[in-house]
Formats: structure tokens, C-alpha cells, sequence
């Protein structure tokens, strides 16, 4: 990856937990299955989302490994709060 690459948020989960087997570990998945997620071969599943959330302490968020689910409406129905980012310099 060049400096001009922006990682995505599964290679962000990566590092987060150290490493792609750290994160399969901790989510009971194959290491294969991180790597395609990794490499958009196959999207994150929709229920892992919120496991990689808690497991990365909301460094990677459900929205931003599957935008296309209206994480928050779920949100409110789990009475979970949504978390604005912190404002710079905050």
C-alpha cells in the first residue's frame, strides 16, 4: 500500500487486532474469509459487522464496512446510541 492509499476498513480491523488472523480468531472465521473481505472478493456479512465493531472498540464501524445497511435504524430498534465522530481538536 503507497502513501497515497487510503487503507479500507477491514485492512483498519486488521490492524487494529494485530493481524488478519487476530481478527479471524476473534470473530470464529477462517483467515481465508478475512482475506477476501480484505481484498473485496466477498463483503463482510452483515451480522459480523457489529462483532468487528466491538472487537476493533468501534475503530471500524458498521456503516462503514456495509453502507449498504441501514445500520442506522437498527440502531435505534437495539436502543444502541449513535456515535457522532469526535470534532477535531475535542
Amino acid at each position: 500500500m503507497d502513501a497515497t492509499t487510503t487503507p479500507n476498513p477491514v485492512e483498519r480491523a486488521i490492524a487494529a487486532l494485530g493481524s488478519a488472523t487476530a481478527l479471524a480468531k476473534r470473530l470464529e472465521v477462517s483467515s481465508a474469509a478475512v482475506g477476501q473481505w480484505k481484498t473485496g472478493e466477498r463483503r463482510v456479512p452483515a451480522e459480523r459487522c457489529p462483532e468487528i465493531e466491538r472487537a476493533t472498540a468501534g475503530v471500524v464501524r458498521c456503516e462503514e464496512l456495509r453502507p449498504d445497511v441501514a445500520w442506522d435504524v437498527l440502531r435505534l430498534q437495539t436502543g444502541q446510541a449513535i456515535a457522532q465522530p469526535a470534532a477535531a481538536g475535542a
